[in-house]
């Protein structure tokens, strides 16, 4: 119920951001909200990726196949990505404070449900409910971070920041959820989100102004649903293609259902006037290779995360936080060279960004090619320190050209885009890295990784091409 103070407290625009008057209006506080906004985006990567490292303790304890551990992990990332750009509006029609405070209580009550998951079936419905909560802090936190910075410049370099933060979330991940399990149990991970969660909350109410779009958008109900449908039935055709045959009547069904979900989609967002996805924009090159290489880094990331992982634990006997200490050249890279790529796209565009992107993410995969059970450690140290890398220059020019290419009153759709590609790619990563592993024993687990991190040197030459077209500094500002 909304109360009275509630009621009389402005509503702010993007275009017009007015703060209260018991708040100072300079840098410190927009840094405050920047450091409360990065945080739960930092809490939406983590939990991406975390899960990965705790795998083979979860299907010891539930005694599951490596086909239901995928769920786990894509049940997160599939409701997240379908239901971003739904969020974004959302914020931007009621007020993205309000939503974000919302995304906060469910991404808390999913931690919990997960924490306490007797089985598969819980696991998997507790992360769909962590996921419906992640998508109202990711575009809603970018959305008020873009509003609160209007400088070209200052903005790419606090979109650097924020994709440092994110990037370090996923790399991170395996890491910090080694160390928790290999303490606490693989339950530790969710109730770990708990005390974040709090302090965020007690925070956003203090500090973070309420804002919306001038002008509210409609809610597109038909293409959300289309777009669930379409994302889920393709992640499930290849988490299940393995093990049910990829020429199988229920396979081929599946494939009939893309197609005609595809085109049902395309037909109801060409002919309304406030779609959920401008298909329009995917014709303007920039866009579209945005979109393109956040789909191919998220895909090589969460590829390399959970090959890496079930290699290091099954074929090399590593614990969890073993494992996860692995990964550490990784996650420090993302750290170091996301601020750097900011700075380099707010000086000379995303163009150079992302062609050491691509150079370091193919370079990481290749190097992986002829993995074996005694591959020296440290050809995976430098294999994960040119992932990271790649990881650390990819987001910033991503985000900014996504979120520079459509008006300001949009932002929270155009960060909802954006993001709802990269967990696109990270869904359809996971899929296909347990595709390659299913029915897989672990005497032959290391040569069944090969075409995975083949796959990885691929998705790095996307990125370069996406680079070829994207804008200079003078067309992304």
């Amino acid at each position: 119920m909304t109360t009275d103070s509630a009621r009389q407290r402005p509503v702010l625009t993007t275009d017009n951001v007015r703060r209260r008057p018991d708040l100072t209006t300079g840098g410190v506080r927009r840094r405050t909200v920047l450091a409360i906004c990065v945080t739960s985006i930092f809490l939406v990567g983590l939990d991406t990726t975390v899960v990965n490292v705790a795998l083979p303790s979860v299907g010891g304890e539930l005694r599951l196949a490596i086909t239901d551990l995928q769920w786990a992990i894509d049940a997160y990332t599939l409701v997240l990505a379908s239901l971003l750009i739904t969020s974004g509006a959302l914020g931007d029609r009621i007020g993205r404070r309000r939503v974000f405070r919302i995304g906060l209580v469910l991404f808390a009550a999913g931690s919990v449900a997960c924490a306490l998951a007797p089985s598969i079936g819980a696991l998997v419905a507790a992360r769909a409910l962590q996921g419906v909560g992640a998508s109202m802090l990711t575009p809603v936190a970018l959305a008020i971070v873009v509003g609160t910075v209007t400088d070209a410049r200052e903005r790419a370099r606090v979109i650097g920041v924020w994709a440092a933060v994110f990037g370090l979330s996923m790399a991170a991940g395996p890491l910090l959820g080694g160390a928790l399990i290999g303490g606490l149990g693989w339950r530790a991970v969710f109730w770990a989100n708990l005390p974040i969660v709090a302090v965020v909350l007690v925070l956003t109410f203090r500090f973070v102004p309420e804002s919306r779009s001038p002008r509210a958008r409609r809610l597109d109900l038909p293409g959300q649903v289309l777009l669930t449908m379409l994302v889920g039935a393709t992640v499930a055709v290849l988490i299940e293609g393995p093990r049910w045959g990829w020429t199988a009547p229920s396979l081929l069904a599946g494939y009939a259902v893309i197609a005609a979900v595809l085109g049902a989609f395309a037909r109801v967002e060409t002919r309304r006037a406030e779609p959920l996805m401008d298909l329009g924009l995917f014709r303007r090159p920039a866009f579209a290779a945005a979109v393109g290489g956040a789909v191919a880094m998220f895909v090589a990331l969460n590829v390399t995360l959970l090959l890496g992982t079930l290699y290091l634990q099954q074929v090399r006997g590593m614990s969890p936080l073993a494992a996860g200490v692995v990964t550490l050249p990784m996650a420090l890279a993302a750290m170091v060279f996301a601020p750097l790529s900011g700075m380099l796209v707010g000086r000379v565009g995303p163009r150079l960004p992302l062609r050491i992107a691509g150079t370091a993410t193919m370079i990481g995969g290749a190097l992986l090619i002829g993995l074996g059970d005694r591959t020296p450690m440290v050809m995976l140290l430098v294999a994960y320190l040119f992932l990271g890398v790649g990881i650390g220059f990819a987001n910033a020019p991503i985000t900014n050209t996504a979120v520079s290419g459509l008006p300001p009153a949009r932002a929270g759709v155009a960060a909802g885009i954006a993001s709802t590609s990269r967990q696109v790619g990270a869904a359809l990563g996971v899929a296909l890295a347990g595709g390659l592993l299913a029915e897989v024993a672990p005497g032959g687990l290391a040569a069944a990784t090969r075409p995975g991190w083949a796959l990885v040197a691929l998705c790095g030459a996307a990125v370069l091409l996406a680079a070829q077209v994207s804008p200079t500094l003078h067309t992304a500002k």
